[in-house]
């Protein structure tokens, strides 16, 4: 997972779910993406492990003007936002459950 530096901010209404108390795993997915199912599994497993994370799942398709505002080009894609919604980190692909712990070091 990569820093983000873009400022980018998000809120409950704009990915259609609460934001977790400490942070938040938003994936953007499609319905045919076969890695898109393992990344839901792993975060939601994280989001299990850790006490005020929430895994947010975005259908890419049904939400293009979001796609479009953070340059999402491909699936899966996950954002960590902090408790306020900014965007400290972002990966693309399906991440390792090491990699998700530790990103969600800069958001927590």
């Amino acid at each position: 997972m990569r820093d983000d530096d873009g400022g980018q901010r998000l809120t409950a209404a704009e990915i259609g779910a609460p934001l977790g108390e400490r942070a938040t795993l938003v994936q953007f997915s499609t319905a045919f993406c076969v890695p898109c199912r393992a990344t839901r599994r792993v975060l939601g497993e994280v989001a299990g492990m850790v006490e005020g994370v929430r895994h947010v799942e975005i259908d890419a398709e049904g939400h293009l003007d979001l796609v479009r505002k953070l340059d999402i080009v491909r699936t899966p894609t996950v954002l960590v936002l902090d408790a306020q919604g900014a965007v400290v980190r972002r990966a693309a692909g399906q991440p390792r459950p090491v990699d998700v712990i530790a990103a969600l070091g800069a958001a927590i």
